[in-house]
């Protein structure tokens, strides 16, 4: 499934973006988590998104405790920031590449957005993960997520849908990295020199991933 680029890959600003038009300085931040508090704040926002799901009848993650993994200061995870209040976090790693796909690419891991929240966050997300791979030298971003059934089967194609509007090309589903059944996405990198004025970027280059030698 492939959509052709929509004016976010030029950075213009449509009606639905707005947002991006409003502010003449940069008031978004991704940064890593460093301390215990955010650490805490990244497990509860984690928490508070998988309950969302499971009360609408959504897939969580069945195989792997992801709080806690928020939790452990030895995970290099990151956050997205609006005026010190978390939006969203995530697990961004250099990856050699997945079972999935090949060559190189940034992999963002456990995506999770503060739930009741518009599509803008995931948006940032893309904008922000496609310039930061290209100033890696990583030609894409992948990431992966949770599929219960056909990908043809509301409520996934619909979150598809919006996903390719943004960009993200969508590679089949199957097993993911903790092996729950998910669909597999890919991002073009594309610099993005302007994007400073909106999304401020305090994360280091990612480290290579743990799981190198992983074929899930």
């Amino acid at each position: 499934m492939r959509r052709p680029p929509t004016p976010l890959a030029n950075e213009e600003a449509p009606a639905s973006t707005s947002f991006a038009a409003k502010y003449p300085g940069a008031v978004y931040a991704v940064r890593r988590l460093r301390t215990d508090a955010e650490r805490a704040e990244a497990a509860a926002l984690v928490q508070d998104r998988q309950r969302w799901l499971t009360l609408r009848g959504l897939p969580v993650p069945a195989q792997a405790d992801v709080p806690a993994l928020f939790r452990d200061p030895h995970t290099t995870s990151a956050g997205l920031f609006e005026d010190g209040k978390l939006l969203a976090c995530m697990v961004p790693a250099r990856d050699p590449g997945l079972s999935w796909g090949e060559g190189p690419c940034l992999r963002l891991g456990h995506v999770h957005t503060l739930p009741e929240q518009p599509d803008d966050i995931t948006r940032l997300i893309t904008l922000w993960a496609s310039d930061f791979a290209a100033r890696q030298s990583l030609p894409l971003v992948r990431a992966e997520i949770l599929a219960g059934h056909t990908l043809q089967a509301e409520p996934i194609a619909a979150l598809l849908r919006r996903l390719t509007d943004m960009g993200w090309d969508v590679r089949g589903s199957g097993p993911g990295r903790e092996g729950d059944r998910v669909a597999r996405l890919e991002l073009a990198a594309e610099h993005r020199p302007r994007l400073s004025t909106l999304i401020s970027c305090q994360t280091q280059a990612p480290h290579l991933a743990a799981e190198e030698g992983s074929s899930t």
